[in-house]
């Protein structure tokens, strides 16, 4: 039974002679393993600790020698061990909590005397100087002859790219990284994100650039990526659409979205209130959601999309009359913000009121609306603005809805007295 982590060793006895430990752990390999006593010429199980300073490791006796386990805090990897003989504490620290169990469990049964035949013995040899390196933060593999098949990759990682190594799919041992804060998988075959991504807790930053992504799943948006992810890239891939809870990211400061097929935006993409920057060059965008007004950002390109000039007299009508009871209960849901959820409401009506559209009149509409274009000039939501085409233009059409003929007409009334003037 092996163990890495970081080990403060306190002499208990230090503070009666006014003296105080060093007070700082160092990276350590703890084996717990059989060894043969010289001095009875008996083999007892030991705990070994090895340090790079210490690599032969110091050895301490298990049998009814240890005094306690203090273990309140294991599920974070911490806890201590307090032997009786000599009088020391073993404080553990930034151990994988399981592997720390473990250890902790086969570390009882040698304090108890257990069979040794029941105990996962180690060998208790020296240990290499990359066993008890400093943990490792940061790994780049740009090669597919250096990506790890045989080993791990370093628990302690925060940041990981893995590039140009063919991946068709993301490795399921990156998915146990919980420090990991950026994961860059760029330039590889990876056609399908799992799920679990959304598992790691710390994620800040996603690069997926250049791979043969065809979607992004609504768990991802709906996981804990939703506290945690800023900085996004999704370049260069397959994307024909992001689903509608996309937008619950909304700690997205920097999303790249160039060169897919994306055919619309999110609907409520509005909400990224924190996004600064945005980039969808080059898909298959012909118009923004009416959403896109609310954004506010530093830096903006669109250029590449197929935008046509709107013409706000073309449209399109979904409108009953009278209006159905269901849309006036849903336009006042809305409207008087009262709060709803699937314990309230049928999951289908929730799916609806999250789609609502806001007519010119600030009023909202829900199944029934009047929908045109109307063109918009960039600047209005980013101070930097990447001309649109070839000719210099920064506008682009926006989806507009009224809740009503009435509404309409009012816009097209001030649509013909602007243009007259």
């Amino acid at each position: 039974m092996k163990l890495q982590c970081d080990v403060e060793v306190v002499n208990r006895m230090l503070p009666s002679f006014g003296m105080k430990n060093r007070g700082k752990g160092a990276r350590a390999v703890l084996s717990i393993g059989k060894h043969l006593d010289k001095t009875t010429q008996r083999t007892s199980v030991y705990m070994i600790i090895c340090t790079a300073k210490d690599r032969t490791g110091s050895k301490y006796k298990l049998k009814d020698n240890i005094e306690k386990f203090f273990t309140w805090f294991v599920e974070e990897g911490k806890a201590t061990v307090r032997i009786k003989e000599p009088a020391i504490d073993i404080c553990l620290s930034k151990a994988d909590a399981n592997s720390l169990k473990s250890f902790l469990s086969a570390a009882r049964l040698a304090d108890r005397g257990s069979d040794t035949s029941s105990l996962p013995l180690a060998t208790l040899t020296p240990v290499r100087a990359r066993d008890v390196e400093k943990p490792k933060k940061k790994l780049t593999i740009v090669s597919k002859k250096d990506y790890p098949l045989a080993s791990s990759f370093p628990y302690s990682l925060e940041q990981l790219q893995v590039s140009y190594c063919k991946l068709s799919r993301v490795d399921m041992r990156m998915l146990s990284l919980k420090a990991l804060r950026k994961l860059d998988l760029s330039n590889n075959h990876i056609k399908k994100l799992p799920a679990t991504i959304g598992d790691l807790g710390c994620l800040a930053e996603l690069i997926l650039h250049n791979n043969q992504l065809e979607s992004f799943s609504e768990a991802l948006c709906l996981s804990t990526l939703q506290r945690t992810l800023q900085h996004l890239d999704l370049s260069q891939n397959r994307l024909k659409g992001l689903p509608s809870q996309f937008s619950q990211l909304r700690e997205l400061v920097n999303l790249k979205l160039d060169d897919n097929k994306l055919q619309w935006l999110p609907f409520r993409v509005g909400r990224l209130s924190k996004l600064r920057f945005l980039s969808a060059a080059h898909n298959q965008l012909a118009l923004l959601p009416g959403d896109f007004r609310r954004l506010s950002l530093e830096n903006l390109d669109l250029f590449g999309n197929p935008f046509t000039p709107p013409n706000p007299l073309d449209h399109s009508i979904h409108l009953t009359f009278p209006l159905s009871l269901q849309e006036l209960a849903s336009r006042a849901v809305v409207n008087l913000r009262v709060p709803y959820g699937p314990q309230h409401l049928p999951a289908h009506l929730c799916r609806d009121l999250e789609v609502s559209k806001a007519c010119d009149c600030g009023g909202a509409c829900v199944s029934f609306f009047i929908q045109t274009a109307v063109s918009m000039n960039l600047h209005q939501v980013s101070h930097t603005v990447v001309l649109v085409d070839d000719m210099g233009g920064t506008e682009a059409p926006v989806q507009q809805h009224f809740c009503s003929l009435s509404c309409y007409s009012q816009f097209l009334d001030n649509s013909l007295q602007r243009g007259g003037r």
